[in-house]
């Protein structure tokens, strides 16, 4: 499951037990954790010098997951894995990637790749991209740094231009046309529950939204659901995508950030600042733009 899919369906589940979208403060009832052990005070703040004297810094980011982060032919490649580049850049060090695969959850991504480690293999990165920023899940992860948020990602429709040549495709078209989706994605879930159900006979899923895209090429689907930069990464001539209004869907955008391990403040404050120069300049949105993908600014 992706980690997007992770967050939000722990999101969706908050929103109905608390009957609100939004409170007015989201750590009015989180009770703080206990505090780490055995971590001794001069760790704070040195991990910033040791990583421009070592030269460079490791990035954890999602494996297989175009247009964000994936391997060709030994090259890393991805909108993720420019910005980290730029990041990297700006702090006068070179950028290295540990690809990893998505956990259980989002709490065990977190914890492995930031500020624990796994417990049999894997690494501690500097810091985590392509994290979905949300106020009360940031006040029950007290560990981790939520900050250099850097773009805004919300749900799309892509269709088939010979099967809706005049009006697009909503939701409720889906109750006699074939719709794929990422399997146990948002979009999936959202579908499997629309108008009590009656949509399900209809969905198609596949085990990427890639996947899903070059099944709407092909024709066998006449739409597909999904992210809009994953939907814009898999466009053809035969295809294009809007954003109808999703009536009863939560959580259909949100914005996309990175994490840093909680005892290197001045690593986060530096993440965040070369993000938020990249955003002022243009030269994230130029990133997008390369992968042809739309870039949203983020909630900062």
């Amino acid at each position: 499951m992706k980690p997007i899919t992770r967050l939000f369906s722990l999101v969706l589940l908050g929103l109905l037990i608390c009957g609100q979208a939004q409170a007015a403060d989201p750590c009015a009832d989180h009770v703080p954790q206990a505090k780490p052990q055995n971590v001794g005070r001069d760790i704070v703040g040195k991990e910033l010098d040791q990583l421009i004297e070592q030269g460079h810094m490791l990035f954890a980011v999602y494996e297989n997951y175009p247009p964000y982060s994936w391997e060709e032919g030994g090259t890393a490649k991805g909108v993720d894995i420019e910005i980290a580049r730029i990041i990297a850049n700006d702090l006068g060090v070179e950028a290295r990637f540990n690809f990893v695969a998505a956990g259980e959850n989002l709490d065990a991504d977190l914890r492995n790749n930031i500020w624990k480690g796994a417990l049999i293999g894997g690494r501690v990165a500097n810091v985590m991209m392509r994290i979905p920023y949300d106020s009360a899940f940031k006040c029950r992860v007290e560990q981790v740094v939520f900050t250099g948020q850097y773009a805004g990602e919300s749900i799309a429709i892509a269709y088939h231009k010979s099967a809706y040549p005049d009006e697009k495709p909503v939701p409720a078209y889906f109750r006699f046309d074939l719709v794929g989706v990422e399997n146990d994605s948002i979009s999936d879930f959202y579908l499997s529950g629309f108008v009590g159900g009656q949509l399900r006979g209809n969905i198609r899923r596949h085990p990427t939204t890639g996947e899903a895209m070059a099944a709407l090429d092909s024709g066998a689907v006449k739409a597909v659901m999904g992210p809009l930069a994953e939907l814009e990464f898999g466009l053809t001539e035969n295809t294009a995508v809007h954003q109808p209004p999703l009536a009863g869907f939560a959580v259909s955008q949100w914005t996309l950030g990175v994490a840093v391990n909680f005892r290197y403040r001045p690593l986060s404050y530096a993440v965040d600042d070369a993000i938020y120069a990249a955003l002022q300049d243009g030269r994230i949105a130029e990133i997008y733009a390369q992968y042809g993908l739309s870039h949203a600014a983020p909630e900062r």
